[in-house]
């Protein structure tokens, strides 16, 4: 069970707040979209008859890549999310597929995107990249809606409860979680969430919350930030404790990862 010790600083209440799956993913890792042909794609949008957007095809991670029968596109983008180091990019299916036939916003976003990608006007760039984010972020929506049948991220964030315990990690990762705690934020009996947790997500909270903060810590100790920081940051006791789980999990210390003076 994960230790517990309360922070009344970063204290949420996760029932009454506005509950969101995706935010705190999208401000950890930076999204890129860019327009490029269907072969270095791995977001392709193809229209019907009447030249409007009718399909959207996503490998999030872009392999394999998209080869005969998509030449004919509307909109072919590059996505950069983080990813296999995004833990939901990685969850995704390795090829999803959206029918736009009755979603007349999402084809007014594509019409848009295209208008920025012809006129080539001042600042288009930014614009197809704000509104490229905007069309990833609905089809992810779309995809935890849907769920999964595999264990895994996209399972967990599909479930109404479990999501709950989940978005709790990702908003406090410094915080020292108890399976109780999320249990409560789950709305579920200790000895439920016990079963359904490692049931859906394919691991347990602890092992889940260690892979965050690992994550978010290699993006810090990155960046060049202190060890020692970094590992008061995300709940480590001691510096050579988060040394130790860090090497495990990337096979170099963090030490080792920080940017050289000079370099």
């Amino acid at each position: 069970m994960l230790q517990h010790k309360k922070d009344r600083k970063s204290d949420v209440d996760y029932h009454m707040a506005p509950f969101d799956r995706l935010t705190t993913l999208i401000d950890h890792f930076a999204m890129q979209v860019r327009p490029a042909s269907h072969e270095a794609a791995c977001l392709v949008v193809l229209a019907d008859e009447t030249g409007q957007a009718q399909q959207v095809y996503f490998r999030p991670l872009g392999s394999p890549t998209f080869g005969s029968g998509f030449e004919d596109n509307l909109f072919a983008a590059s996505v950069e999310w983080g990813g296999e180091a995004n833990p939901l990019l990685a969850a995704l299916p390795q090829e999803s597929i959206f029918d736009l036939q009755h979603d007349s916003e999402m084809r007014g976003l594509i019409a848009l995107l295209n208008a920025e990608l012809t006129a080539q006007r001042c600042g288009s760039g930014g614009v197809i990249n704000r509104l490229g984010e905007v069309l990833i972020v609905r089809l992810l929506r779309a995809q935890i809606e849907r769920g999964s049948t595999q264990a895994g991220l996209l399972a967990g964030l599909a479930d109404p409860r479990i999501s709950r315990a989940i978005v709790a990690m990702h908003d406090e990762p410094g915080r020292l979680w108890r399976n109780g705690d999320l249990a409560a934020i789950a709305g579920l009996s200790l000895s439920r969430f016990a079963v359904l947790f490692p049931q859906l997500v394919g691991e347990s909270p602890a092992s889940y919350l260690r892979r965050w903060r690992l994550t978010l810590a290699w993006q810090d100790v990155s960046k060049g930030d202190r060890v020692e920081a970094v590992a008061r940051r995300y709940g480590y006791g001691s510096p050579d404790g988060f040394g130790r789980a860090f090497k495990k999990q990337f096979g170099v210390s963090p030490i080792d990862q920080r940017p050289r003076v000079g370099a």
